[in-house]
Parts: C-alpha cells; sequence; structure tokens
C-alpha cells in the first residue's frame, strides 16, 4: 500500500517479491529483506506458505463456483497468478488485481491484465466503497454477484481498527456467497515482533494477536479449520494446525452467508 518510484528506498511489493524469488528489485530491498531474514531466518518461508495458501484458497473458491477475484494489495506478478490459478478451474473466472503502487500497476498492466476479464487497478484497499465502484473494476467484475476477496499479506500493514474496518466493509457490499481469504504475519514472541516491526523501513508492519486476526473475520462463517497457519490450511480439515515456531501467518476463508 505504498506508492512512488524510489530504488533508493525499500519497497514492500519488492522485498516480497524478493523473499518469493522474483527479479524485480533493487539493492535497497534486497538489503532490507536480508536484514530481516538475520532477525527471523524462517521468514521467506512464511511469505512462500502465504503464497501457497493464497493459491490453495483461490482454487477452493473457484470449485465452489465463484468465478470473480479481486486481489487486494495484489503486489508485483508471481506465479501461478491469481487468475491462472482460478481459471485452472473455471476457465472463464474473472480477476481485478488491485494496488496504488505504480511500479506494481506497471507490471500487472503489463503482465497479467493482457486478456479479457483481467484488469489492474488503481486504488486503495483501505476504501471499500471506491474499490468497488471502480470503473475499471466494474469492467470486469459485477459485485451483485459473489466475488472472492483477498487479503494475503496485507492486513498487519494496518493497525487492528482499520483492518476491522476494511473487512467490515467488504462484508458489508459483497454479494452472499462471496468469501473473504485473508493472511495475516503475526509473532508469537512480542520481541522478536517488535525487533521486526523497527527493523522494516518498507512500511509500517503491525504484529497483529490472533484475537485481532479472528476479529477480522466477523460476520463470516468460517470454511474448513478456521482460522490456522497458512501451511496447513485445508478445506476439508476440521481443526487447526499450528506449528511451534514464533512466527506464523494466520489464514482463513470466510463466507458473507446474510444479506446486506
Amino acid at each position: 500500500m505504498t506508492a512512488g518510484f524510489d530504488i533508493a528506498t525499500p519497497n514492500m511489493a519488492r522485498v516480497y517479491g524478493y523473499w518469493l524469488g522474483g527479479k524485480d528489485h533493487y539493492a535497497a530491498d534486497r538489503e532490507e529483506a536480508e536484514r530481516l531474514l538475520v532477525t527471523y531466518p524462517p521468514l521467506r518461508d512464511l511469505v512462500r506458505e502465504n503464497r501457497a495458501f493464497v493459491i490453495q484458497a483461490v482454487t477452493w473458491a473457484a470449485r465452489q463456483g465463484i468465478s470473480q477475484f479481486i486481489d487486494l494489495g495484489a503486489g508485483l506478478p508471481a506465479s501461478p497468478a491469481v487468475h491462472h490459478a482460478a481459471r485452472a478451474v473455471r476457465p472463464t473466472a474473472r480477476v481485478a488485481y488491485v494496488d496504488i503502487d505504480p511500479i506494481v500497476l506497471s507490471h500487472a498492466r503489463a503482465l497479467l491484465a493482457t486478456s479479457d476479464g483481467v484488469t489492474a487497478v488503481d486504488a486503495d484497499l483501505r476504501d471499500p466503497a471506491a474499490v468497488l465502484t471502480d470503473p475499471d473494476l466494474r469492467a470486469v467484475i459485477d459485485p451483485t454477484r459473489p466475488v472472492a476477496v483477498i487479503l494475503g499479506a496485507v492486513l498487519h500493514f494496518v493497525d487492528a481498527d482499520t483492518a476491522r474496518a476494511v473487512t467490515t466493509g467488504y462484508v458489508r457490499k459483497l454479494a452472499p456467497g462471496s468469501c473473504l481469504i485473508i493472511s495475516v504475519a503475526c509473532f508469537d514472541d512480542e520481541g522478536v515482533g517488535k525487533r521486526l516491526a523497527a527493523e522494516y523501513t518498507a512500511a509500517t508492519w503491525h504484529n497483529h494477536s490472533p484475537a485481532d486476526v479472528e476479529s477480522f473475520f466477523a460476520g463470516l462463517e468460517l470454511v474448513g479449520p478456521g482460522i490456522t497457519e497458512a501451511q496447513t490450511w485445508r478445506a476439508w480439515l476440521p481443526e487447526p494446525v499450528l506449528r511451534r515456531r514464533d512466527g506464523h501467518v494466520l489464514a482463513g476463508v470466510g463466507r458473507i452467508t446474510r444479506g446486506r
């Protein structure tokens, strides 16, 4: 959720892309990414587990009959892309990648929004009304029909009150049958969390508690195991599974079952 282009300043999309093995980063991004790995070496694993969860959740949503997807704070293109995963199940799936970072949008328009039904939208995920009424988004997404909204590893960049307002805002405006795919990085060891927050200069990072993460799903019917680690989320599992480590990507899928 950062805008502007400055290769001398770490950028959260480029840092995240570096951990995923991407090529679109600069020295400042690599230095920040490596410094954070010294503080918490499994960080790269958490990022990759998060990406795998997002693709798995998108695949699940497509199998439930959802054919529209909004990827909020989409970041730099990664493989497989959301529309590739969705279209592997539903070939006519439509996807809007939403971000405010001009470099992210440039890459998305060049590499992702190259076919009918896929677009890149310049909008701030923190304003659900603006996102859902944006003309570029509305060209491919019909909010009166079920939509899967992805908030993958972005809500830890806002405080808990803002995160709750964001998720509530989308829930209120989406059609029944829609779902929110949410993942949030958090650390049980508050000392590690504080060090990472202090050293992460690409954006302000908040170490949300598990209770905070649970509150982001308020009003939603949780799928399968509910809120669990990204690496262990499976729609068919009845209970959450947490690994023994300080850092987690807590993740889940919530369905909107009531009317707006």
